[in-house]
Formats: structure tokens, C-alpha cells, sequence
């Protein structure tokens, strides 16, 4: 839980290099299976933006959204627009109960945009999934 707290978004190998640096030898599936029960208890959130290995969070309940950088792959959590949940509220829910919407935001980061490619103190790094700190 801790591995994730510290690193939004991260990936199961971030997780698994993270827990070992931690504890020690871990085997991969003791990781594996740890995240799925965290994510059914709903302590976990799984997300997995299109082109993207499934990563891992923490902050769960809130129907908070994602913004992916197109360029770098840099993801961010973005707060619904609104204080209620207009999202869940489909055009035609086909007779579903919709208890849950998945919105990913796609664009480039201030970073990418500038020309950069370093992704600001408030996303994650794809290639390390580690946040990085602007210096």
C-alpha cells in the first residue's frame, strides 16, 4: 500500500522494485496478488489508459478523472468539473445503474509543450513511474 501511496500511478514492476528495495525478495505474483485484493477491498484503484501496462493508486472514492500526456505518457489526476457527478448521468443508460464513469483526458503536458520532455513534480515519469521533482 505504502509503494503505491508513494508513486500514483505506478506500474506492477515499479510496484514490485519498490516493495523489494522495502522487504527483500518478493516473488511477482505475491505482488500481483496483493494489488488484486487491495483493488476488490477498494483500498486500490486499477487504471489503465489506452497504450498503457495497468497502474495503481490510491486515491479511491472521489470519482476523480486522469489527464495523459500524449508525448510522454505523464499522467495526473484531475477533480470531476463540478461538485457533483455529472458524468455518471449518461445521455441514455441503455437501462444500466451507473455507479462509476472513466474519463481519460488526452493531451501533451506543459513539459512536452515546451519542449522538454520532462514531465513536472505532479505526474509520473512512464518510463521509471517515478514522480519527479523539478530542480
Amino acid at each position: 500500500m505504502e509503494a503505491v501511496q508513494e508513486r500514483p500511478h505506478a506500474s506492477t514492476d515499479t510496484i514490485i522494485e519498490v516493495v523489494r528495495r522495502d522487504l527483500g525478495e518478493v516473488s511477482h505474483q505475491a505482488v500481483y496478488d496483493v494489488l488484486r485484493a487491495l483493488t476488490t477491498a477498494g483500498l486500490l484503484r486499477r487504471i489503465q489508459p489506452s497504450g498503457s501496462v495497468a497502474r495503481y493508486e490510491s486515491r479511491v472514492g472521489d470519482n476523480h478523472h486522469h489527464v495523459v500526456c500524449r508525448s510522454c505518457g505523464a499522467i495526473a489526476d484531475v477533480d470531476c468539473a463540478v461538485d457533483q457527478t455529472p458524468c455518471l448521468t449518461a445521455s441514455d443508460d441503455h437501462g444500466y445503474v451507473i455507479d462509476e464513469a472513466e474519463v481519460v483526458y488526452w493531451g501533451t503536458c506543459p513539459q512536452c509543450t515546451a519542449g522538454s520532455g520532462v514531465p513536472d513534480q505532479t505526474t509520473t515519469d512512464p518510463s521509471t513511474d517515478q514522480r519527479r521533482r523539478r530542480t
